[in-house]
């Protein structure tokens, strides 16, 4: 008995001895679970006394059941209770008990744990994971996870709203099914498998109905245990709003508002690429500037209103009769460039020709019906092995213009060598 209570007094287990409801041993561990000054203390109280009233009955149920001799000293099967320590506080402690002999009379030994700080930790992990989940149903992005193959394996309830599918409809299908052009899917590979990861992607995906949206996918490669490519796991996104507004931006920052062609900064980026372009292949370049004359006499005479009408048809007239790799521009008020790459002298005056026939053809007339045409001056240049930037290119162009203004307007002019 002496071995017996040393054992009992060692355990970490809070432990009391009971007889009748009365408790006739406790441990140190149980002393401390209820918060007693002395394990003394709390011989010869009531152990249902530390029972929260909300589980009385169920507590004296057990202590009865497990004192009845046929049960023959089985345990009762551990089961939470909650319970109060001597200084008021709660705690959720998991309580087994079974028959036994204390002092040659019949007594239940009651054995507790406090699982106190164990179900705070329970509920924040459920709490934790009914917030996950809330989040993981409602975020816009869409997770997924695809094998070494491409193959999805999973994908987040978030697709619902991207692309109108229910998750079970893409897994099991190749990722390449939701793209519009193997070649976004490709470069994506490429990326993934070369540096393991990518941040805002840049691609397209086809919605259920058709719609091609504008997707950013941010995603790292996954590896097996021996290092080998196992697939890919991370989000995208539906960034078609913001691709479309970054689009109208760069429109807006490119395009000259009344004549929808290029403006002035545009077209000398595009002169500049393809200068730079036509100096490392050493293919020909021509450049033409245009000039409407006397436009502000249209104007005085016509108004604003019609002046811009004007310079909106004769616009349109330059950009007819140009090539498909031709770029035009409006370079300020009525000057416009024409950047004709892969041409010659000879090609670049044709090519002038016809747009001056295409403008002096214009057919205007203002509000009252009065009719007026359009004339302009045309000067061209083309790339010289001795050209040191673009700015040279542009000079010689610009001065070719002066020279067909000064020599009566209404005509094209080229500082070029003839035969060059």
């Amino acid at each position: 008995m002496y071995h017996d209570l040393r054992l009992l007094q060692a355990l970490p287990a809070a432990v009391l001895v009971t007889q009748e409801g009365v408790i006739r041993f406790a441990n140190a561990a149980s002393a401390e679970l209820l918060e007693a000054p002395s394990t003394d203390s709390l011989i010869g109280r009531l152990s249902g006394d530390f029972v929260h009233p909300m589980d009385q009955v169920r507590s004296t149920n057990r202590v009865q059941g497990v004192t009845v001799p046929e049960q023959g000293g089985r345990p009762n099967k551990s089961s939470e209770f909650r319970i109060r320590t001597l200084q008021g506080n709660l705690r959720m402690v998991l309580i087994s008990s079974v028959a036994v002999q204390w002092q040659d009379a019949p007594a239940v030994l009651i054995c507790g744990l406090d699982m106190t700080h164990q179900s705070e930790i329970e509920a924040q992990l459920r709490e934790s994971e009914q917030n996950f989940r809330r989040l993981f149903e409602n975020m816009q992005d869409v997770y997924y996870r695809t094998d070494a193959l491409g193959i999805v394996q999973h994908v987040g309830p978030g697709v619902r709203r991207v692309l109108g599918y229910e998750p079970h409809e893409i897994e099991g299908r190749t990722a390449e099914s939701y793209y519009p052009q193997s070649t976004d899917r490709d470069a994506f590979k490429v990326a993934i498998m070369e540096k393991g990861e990518v941040s805002d992607f840049p691609g397209q995906m086809v919605r259920r109905d058709g719609t091609v949206i504008d997707i950013s996918i941010s995603s790292q490669a996954l590896y097996d245990h021996a290092g080998n490519f196992a697939g890919v796991e991370g989000i995208y996104r539906d960034v078609t709003l913001r691709k479309n507004l970054e689009r109208e931006l760069q429109r807006l920052a490119t395009t000259d508002m009344l004549t929808g062609m290029a403006n002035r900064r545009a077209f000398l980026e595009c002169a500049e690429s393809a200068y730079e372009r036509s100096r490392s292949s050493s293919e020909p370049l021509a450049l033409l500037m245009l000039d409407v004359d006397h436009f502000k006499s249209i104007n005085d005479r016509y108004g604003h209103l019609e002046g811009d009408r004007a310079l909106m048809a004769f616009a349109q007239a330059v950009k007819n009769p140009l090539r498909a790799g031709d770029v035009v521009g409006r370079l300020g008020g009525e000057e416009f460039g024409v950047l004709l790459p892969q041409t010659r002298l000879t090609e670049g005056l044709e090519v002038a020709k016809r747009i001056v026939q295409s403008f002096r053809a214009l057919q205007l007339s203002d509000e009252s019906g009065h009719a007026y045409g359009i004339t302009a001056s045309l000067g061209l240049s083309t790339l010289r092995p001795s050209d040191r930037c673009l700015r040279d290119i542009l000079d010689r162009a610009d001065q070719a213009l002066y020279q067909a203004k000064h020599q009566g307007r209404n005509r094209i002019a080229s500082q070029e060598p003839a035969g060059e």
